[in-house]
């Protein structure tokens, strides 16, 4: 059976990598726009703001590796088109420009997302830069010491990072954001107003509740850019809006959604048979809602790219759906969250009520202590977990992932209220922080 995996990024390298080592032997051709693999973009920002010290350090594979693996690896090579009727794809090498036909026998669609660039005047300025891949974060790395300004654009969990990392960089920086709030989609008023307050007290201009209207390109001088509300004269601006699922050379071929996310089943096969998708370019089932939903994230991509590397011999390995747990530390404090904030379960249409909890995270006769403040929200109707949110200036992302489980399970506040976990001074009281957490919400719900 001949493979074609298009896109090597997270789901891609892990389709690759376990098909082989599972099945040694099996042809696998791979085709890479780019001239890397596995590069973890979630940690840009780790090197900019000089905690990774080198960005090949972002790598987890390489195509020497999968070659050795026994992958057919064409790097730097485009895929201009793709007949699934035929089941053959039309692909140039960037190099020597000289187009080939290929044909395969089981196609992989791992094509990834890219950035969302709005049409709009000056977008294409030379001082507006992207966020998303290893040449992305090579160029910003060489330009920002050369700025004293930055505008980042977003206050999604890339643009958050990026804010810090400039700002402890001593840079003057100006985040701006449509929304009223900063990583609405994740934190309720609650955490996001701490996180607010720990920006301005550092020193960063949140210019958010303002839509960029266009960009007036300065040359060496910079870039103004231009919202609803202002103006911000900048050196550089980062674009960090959200991302698009890659799919243009299956349109009209394979089932998607409005967004162009590629429907799959629970195997991650497609609506054509010999067709398997994994990662920022298809769909993820949202455990919390129970519906479809587009979600680009590393943890997603890799889950799904080991489920189709097993089932492209036969669907046996379902998917479980995801949660999306996330997290991030900013100055020093560490934000996680699982599932549906209250705001988002009621836009889901679902008669949710949550609960927020601040306390020490272990007995009080400990020489030190640190408050943890947690929420959990809820399904009213029949108890479930929805969600939650921790925020400590101690490491509590096992909360997080704790919860995630939960979700995954369908368990209920009484659940989390009574469940067994571990006790020990050093660790936590008699009643852990999420067993506190789940018994505010029990009294809060029979009341």
């Amino acid at each position: 059976m001949k493979t074609v995996i298009i896109g090597c990024t997270h789901a891609g390298t892990t389709v690759a990598s376990q098909l082989l080592s599972a099945h040694p032997g099996e042809e696998v051709v791979i085709y890479e726009k780019n001239d890397n693999v596995s590069f973890l973009s979630c940690g840009i920002a780790t090197y900019l703001g000089g905690v990774a010290t080198s960005i090949d350090d972002m790598f987890y594979s390489s195509p020497a590796a999968l070659t050795e693996l026994g992958a057919d690896v064409h790097m730097e090579h485009e895929v201009l088109s793709v007949d699934v009727k035929n089941k053959t794809l039309v692909v140039k090498d960037l190099k020597t420009e000289i187009e080939t036909t290929d044909t395969y026998d089981k196609l992989v669609v791992t094509t990834g997302s890219w950035p969302i660039i709005p049409p709009m005047d000056g977008i294409d300025s030379p001082n507006v830069y992207l966020c998303k891949n290893y040449h992305h974060a090579t160029e910003l790395f060489e330009q920002a010491p050369k700025a004293k300004k930055i505008a980042i654009i977003g206050a999604g969990y890339i643009g958050i990072e990026l804010v810090e990392a400039y700002n402890k960089q001593g840079k003057e920086v100006v985040l701006i954001d449509g929304n009223e709030r900063i990583l609405s989609k994740y934190f309720d008023h609650e955490y996001t107003d701490r996180m607010e307050q720990l920006f301005t007290d550092k020193g960063v201009e949140l210019a958010l509740g303002q839509r960029v209207a266009g960009f007036v390109d300065h040359g060496s001088d910079g870039v103004t850019v231009k919202t609803d509300a202002g103006a911000y004269d900048v050196d550089m601006a980062v674009l960090c809006i959200g991302f698009r699922p890659n799919t243009d050379l299956f349109k009209g071929q394979l089932d998607m959604d409005d967004r162009g996310a590629i429907i799959t089943n629970n195997y991650m096969q497609t609506s054509d048979p010999d067709v398997y998708g994994a990662g920022d370019s298809v769909q993820v089932h949202y455990n919390p809602t129970g519906k479809a939903a587009y979600i680009p994230l590393a943890t997603n991509a890799i889950r799904q790219g080991a489920l189709v590397a097993q089932n492209l011999f036969g669907n046996t390995a379902e998917y479980m759906g995801t949660q999306s747990t996330s997290g991030l530390e900013l100055y020093g404090q560490t934000m996680v969250a699982s599932g549906l904030t209250l705001d988002l379960a009621k836009e889901a249409g679902l008669d949710a009520e949550a609960v927020t909890f601040e306390d020490n995270y272990r007995p009080e006769f400990m020489p030190n202590n640190h408050q943890v403040l947690g929420t959990v929200v809820w399904d009213k109707t029949n108890r479930r977990i929805l969600g939650a949110q921790f925020m400590s200036d101690i490491d509590i992302s096992a909360y997080a992932n704790v919860v995630s489980v939960m979700i995954q399970n369908k368990n209920t506040i009484d659940f989390m209220a009574m469940v067994d976990m571990l006790f020990q001074p050093n660790f936590d009281r008699p009643f852990n922080f999420i067993n506190l957490l789940g018994q505010q919400a029990v009294a809060k719900a029979n009341q």
